[in-house]
């Protein structure tokens, strides 16, 4: 009778003793997948950004988000040349002042807009259009430009990765608006109205 008693304890022991290292199995299961998760999330490939200075009296700020080269061909491939682009990846990149900007000889009010462009090899054509808020360029329509202007592109030997906007003071009441990404670079000068 003792040894059934102590065959039945020892199997029980045993049992539980593999219950537990179960346990640890499934517990160590679970909480695994999360770690490996968080190790793996994603990299934003666009991530959103924002250029902004003072010039003059005037706050000029750029919203966008900066899509990366990635080893693509960019103007020409990815983004078509003579068709327009939101100057940025998913929503439309915009410009806002909080005061007017003469850009091309041209008042551009106070405001917020959607900053649009038609790349071409020889000359790219600059647009500020009133709809500001729209995803890529699927609301574009002509009708809300407010200015329309050509410049005429910089090409590097370097390459600059992401997409970048530069606001840069170049005098008192007078500055440059720039984009560059891949091997482009355009620009433009504004001066504050006073």
């Amino acid at each position: 009778m003792k040894n059934t008693i102590l065959l039945i304890a020892t199997v029980l022991f045993l049992f539980g003793c593999k219950n537990d290292k179960s346990n640890t199995s499934i517990q160590e299961h679970n909480e695994n997948p999360t770690e490996k998760m968080e190790s793996t999330k994603k990299k934003v490939l666009s991530p959103h950004t924002s250029a902004m200075s003072m010039v003059g009296d005037a706050h000029i700020h750029i919203d966008y988000s900066s899509p990366g080269v990635r080893d693509r061909i960019i103007f020409g491939g990815l983004v078509s040349y003579d068709s327009i682009w939101q100057a940025g990846a998913h929503m439309a990149t915009w410009i806002e002042a909080n005061k007017d900007l003469v850009i091309n000889d041209e008042t551009l009010k106070a405001g917020k807009y959607g900053f649009f462009v038609i790349p071409s090899q020889k000359e790219w054509t600059i647009i500020f259009n009133t709809n500001w808020e729209q995803h890529g360029k699927d609301e574009y329509d002509v009708k809300d430009d407010v200015i329309r202007f050509s410049v005429t592109p910089v090409i590097s030997d370097s390459i600059t990765e992401h997409l970048e906007y530069k606001v840069t003071k170049t005098g008192e009441t007078e500055g440059v608006i720039s984009l560059s990404w891949e091997k482009v670079t355009v620009s433009f000068s504004f001066k504050v109205r006073t």
